[in-house]
């Protein structure tokens, strides 16, 4: 039974910096695709960030390029967002997605509970 449990959310003021974990079970996650989605109240879930398993390569949605880095660890089987110089729009669920390939939520196939991210002004 496929798992991923996503923490490290919170609220930090704006230009702060957090970092959520994805923690996987049921699955190896340096095998896996995985991906970081997120969901601002009244709009649609939205593409972050991915990192392919083959080769850990990275890609991320413009909104978020320069400022978000994601990575794993494959012995924990963990994935990680760092997030710096956040913005009030970054404002959202965080929800980590594994299974799927690309930028498109509806390709992945297991999804976390997710976990808040509030950025203050």
């Amino acid at each position: 039974q496929v798992q991923l449990v996503e923490s490290g959310g919170g609220l930090v003021q704006a230009g702060g910096s957090l970092r959520l974990a994805c923690a996987a079970s049921g699955l190896t996650l340096s095998r896996t695709n995985m991906g970081w989605f997120r969901q601002a109240p009244g709009k649609e879930r939205e593409f972050a960030g991915i990192i392919t398993w083959s080769d850990g390569s990275t890609m991320y949605a413009d909104s978020v390029k320069g400022r978000f880095t994601i990575s794993r660890d494959n012995a924990k089987n963990t994935m990680y967002l760092q997030m710096n110089s956040l913005k009030a729009e970054d404002t959202a669920v965080y929800y980590c997605a594994a299974g799927g390939r690309g930028p498109e939520s509806y390709k992945y196939r297991y999804w976390g509970q997710g976990t808040q991210v509030t950025v203050s002004t």
